[in-house]
């Protein structure tokens, strides 16, 4: 089974997609894109669209995308574009507690770094945008912010994305959901 995880940016946010596929208690990486930026959510519907079509994908993937801000409407046109594939959204929240579709950013990030370091996630070096993703988990931050109260997880600084790293982080979420 194959979990495509969709990270939405445009303008100055990538868009990433990242792919992957459970092997018993392992987690391979099979694919990860950065969409170009300023690219349209219709184009990257179409994009979306064509992978889980590929012959690897087809029949035997879920997407889970971030529907956070304009999530919503890009879900519309997802499920519109009969992919023939479970597409659920994911509002990703600064909060502590996780539900059905919603769910802290902490626990997608500590999820995904837990699997990593347990040797359960497995990335392969052949993938273009694999440096793109090591630079990005290097540059994730956990930020503690005393005033509020609240923690910060991302990319801190000018210039720096963890887009490539919450997509492959929401693929990884929905691979330990049960299907």
């Amino acid at each position: 089974m194959f979990y495509v995880g969709l990270d939405l940016g445009q303008k100055r946010d990538y868009t990433a997609i990242a792919v992957v596929e459970r092997r018993g208690a392992k987690l391979m990486v099979r694919h990860l894109e950065r969409v170009t930026l300023g690219t349209s959510y219709p184009r990257v519907v179409e994009r979306v669209r064509e992978l889980v079509q590929s012959e690897a994908l087809k029949g035997r993937c879920v997407v889970a995308m971030d529907g956070t801000g304009v999530g919503v409407a890009v879900l519309d046109m997802m499920r519109a574009a009969a992919l023939g594939c479970e597409v659920s959204a994911v509002t990703i929240t600064s909060g502590t507690r996780e539900s059905s579709n919603s769910v802290p950013k902490r626990h997608l990030m500590t999820g995904m770094a837990g699997a990593l370091a347990r040797g359960e996630l497995r990335i392969t070096r052949q993938m273009r945008e694999v440096g793109v993703l090591v630079q990005e988990l290097m540059d994730v931050r956990i930020t503690a912010r005393r005033r509020a109260g609240s923690v910060r997880i991302g990319a801190d600084g000018n210039g720096q994305h963890d887009d490539l790293v919450v997509a492959l982080a929401l693929a990884c979420w929905r691979a330990g959901k049960r299907d």
